[in-house]
C-alpha cells in the first residue's frame, strides 16, 4: 500500500512540469528566474511538508523560496508590522480565516483574479472549483477571492475505543447530550480518569475551541452584522455556555489552562476518553500509544444542529512588493495549492482543501480522518464560526478574558452580560462595524 501511495504522489508531483493545455510552470517562470520570494509559514505539519517539497518548485522554476516560520501567536503581528512599515519583507502572506478583512481593507493583498486574468501566469488546470466551497467563501471579501486555501481544518471528535468498550458504550456520541452522558460513565475521579477534555487556555484557544464550540450548536451567535448587535448574552447563548459549565465536572482539574498539546496528551495517556480537536492532530494521535484504539467521528450536534469548529489558512500575494516578485509569488502559491500537489502534501502530513484528493477512496484509506473532515466542511460547520472583523484580535481577547472568567467563577449570565457590554463598547468605539465580512453568503456562488 505504501509503495502504491508513493508512486501516485510522485507521479502527480512530476505532472507539475506541464499539462495537457501546453502551459508549463517552467516557461511561465522563465521571466522570474533568479528572483527570491519570502513565504510565511507556521510551526505545523502542513508547512513542514510544504518546505520538504519546495526544492521541486525551485528546481523547475529557478525561483528561490525563503521560508519564515512563526508560532501561530506571532504570525499576525509579524505580518502587520511588515505591511504597516511597508518593509516588503513578505511576498507570500499567510491568513487565518479571521484575518482577510484586515489585509483587504489595508489594500495589502491582491485578488486572485489579478493573476488568473493573465494567461501567462494562470495554470489552465488550476480548477478553482476543486476547492471546497466553504474554503473559497472564507477568503472572499467584497465579492472577490483573495487567497487560495492551504492547511485547512475542522473540529473532530477523537475517542478511545477500548475505554468506550470497557464502559459499555457501543458508538461515539452523536449529540452533546449523549457526550455528556457518556462522559459521566467514563469518568472515574478516584483513578484520575475523565470522560472529556476541552482545551480552554486563555487566548484564541478559549475563544475558538472552547467558547464558540458551545455557542453555535445552541443557536447562539457572536454578532449580527446587519443590525450591529452583539448577541453573546441572549438566552440561546446562555444555554450553550451553561451546558459547557455543567460538562466541566467530567473534565480534568485545571482544564481552563490546558491548550491543544495538553489535551492531546491526556488522550494519548488514557487519562481522558474523548476530546474535540482539530483534524490536524490526527497524525499525532495515530502514531501515539493509543493509535490502534483511536476512534474518529464528527463533532456532536446541539439542539440547533451541528456546528463543528472551523479554522485554517490561505496564502495571499502581497500588493506592496515589486511586480516581478508578485508574479513569482503567485506561481508558488498556485503550485503549492494545486491539484497536482495535493496528494504529495497529504502523504507528507499536510492538510489540503482539494476535493479530488481529499475524497479519493485510496487517500481516505491512508488518512481516514479525511472522510469525517470533508463531511464536516460540507454539512456541519460554517465559515464564520469566528466573525471576520478587522478588529478581530481585540475582539477575541475580550471573548477569551470573559470566557475564562465564566469557567472559573461559574457565573454564566453575569459573565455573558459583561462580555456583551465590553464587546459592544469596543465595536462602537473602534468603528469595527464598518469593517466586517459575512463569508457564509458566498458559499452558494462556489457551489454552482
Amino acid at each position: 500500500m505504501k509503495k502504491r501511495w508513493l508512486t501516485i504522489g510522485a507521479a502527480m508531483l512530476l505532472a507539475g512540469v506541464g499539462n495537457a493545455y501546453g502551459w508549463s510552470l517552467k516557461e511561465a517562470a522563465a521571466p522570474y528566474k533568479g528572483e527570491t520570494i519570502t513565504v510565511v509559514g507556521l510551526e505545523r505539519p502542513s508547512y513542514v511538508a510544504a518546505q520538504k517539497l519546495t526544492p521541486e518548485f525551485e528546481k523547475e522554476t529557478g525561483i528561490h523560496v525563503k521560508w519564515d516560520i512563526y508560532p501561530y501567536e506571532s504570525t499576525l503581528k509579524a505580518e502587520m508590522l511588515n505591511f504597516v512599515s511597508n518593509s516588503q519583507e513578505y511576498d507570500v502572506v499567510l491568513t487565518d480565516v479571521v484575518w482577510p478583512v484586515t489585509f483587504v481593507d489595508g489594500g495589502w493583498v491582491l485578488p486572485v483574479k489579478h493573476f488568473l486574468d493573465d494567461s501567462k501566469l494562470r495554470d489552465p488546470d488550476i480548477d478553482i472549483k476543486d476547492f471546497f466551497p466553504i474554503w473559497l467563501a472564507s477568503f472572499t471579501v467584497n465579492g472577490k477571492l483573495y487567497g487560495l486555501p492551504f492547511d485547512s481544518y475542522s473540529g473532530l471528535l477523537y475517542y478511545n475505543k477500548s475505554m468506550f468498550k470497557a464502559a459499555g458504550i457501543d458508538n461515539p456520541p452523536k449529540t452533546w447530550n449523549e457526550l455528556k452522558s457518556d462522559a459521566e460513565k467514563l469518568t472515574d475521579k478516584s483513578k484520575n480518569i475523565y470522560g472529556y477534555a476541552l482545551q480552554s487556555a486563555l487566548g484564541e484557544t478559549q475563544t475558538c475551541d472552547s467558547f464558540a464550540r458551545f455557542l453555535w450548536p445552541w443557536g447562539g451567535r457572536f454578532i449580527n452584522t446587519s443590525t450591529h448587535k452583539v448577541l453573546v448574552n441572549d438566552q440561546k447563548s446562555i444555554n450553550g455556555i451553561e451546558f459547557r459549565q455543567n460538562l466541566m465536572k467530567y473534565m480534568p482539574p485545571g482544564i481552563v489552562s490546558d491548550d491543544h498539546a495538553q489535551v492531546v496528551q491526556l488522550l494519548t495517556q488514557k487519562r481522558v476518553a474523548m476530546i474535540t480537536e482539530w483534524s490536524a492532530f490526527y497524525t499525532t494521535l495515530k502514531h501515539s500509544a493509543i493509535g490502534n484504539e483511536l476512534g474518529i467521528a464528527p463533532e456532536p450536534k446541539g439542539p440547533y444542529g451541528a456546528y463543528a469548529a472551523f479554522g485554517g489558512f490561505a496564502y495571499m500575494v502581497s500588493a506592496q512588493v515589486p511586480v516581478k516578485r508578485q508574479n513569482a509569488a503567485w506561481l508558488f502559491v498556485q503550485w503549492l495549492t494545486s491539484k497536482k500537489m495535493a496528494m504529495p502534501l497529504i502523504e507528507d502530513g499536510a492538510v489540503v482543501a482539494r476535493k479530488k484528493a481529499d475524497t479519493s477512496p485510496e487517500v481516505q484509506e491512508k488518512a481516514p480522518y479525511l472522510k469525517t473532515m470533508t463531511y464536516t466542511w460540507e454539512h456541519a460547520t460554517v465559515p464564520n464560526f469566528r466573525p471576520q472583523l478587522s478588529c478581530y484580535p481585540r475582539f477575541s481577547t475580550i471573548v477569551s478574558d470573559w470566557g475564562t472568567k465564566i469557567m472559573l467563577s461559574g457565573n454564566v449570565k453575569s459573565g455573558l452580560n459583561g462580555m456583551q457590554k465590553t464587546l459592544t463598547d469596543y465595536m462602537k468605539a473602534s468603528h469595527c462595524w464598518e469593517h466586517t465580512n459575512a463569508p457564509q453568503k458566498y458559499i452558494s456562488r462556489y457551489e454552482k
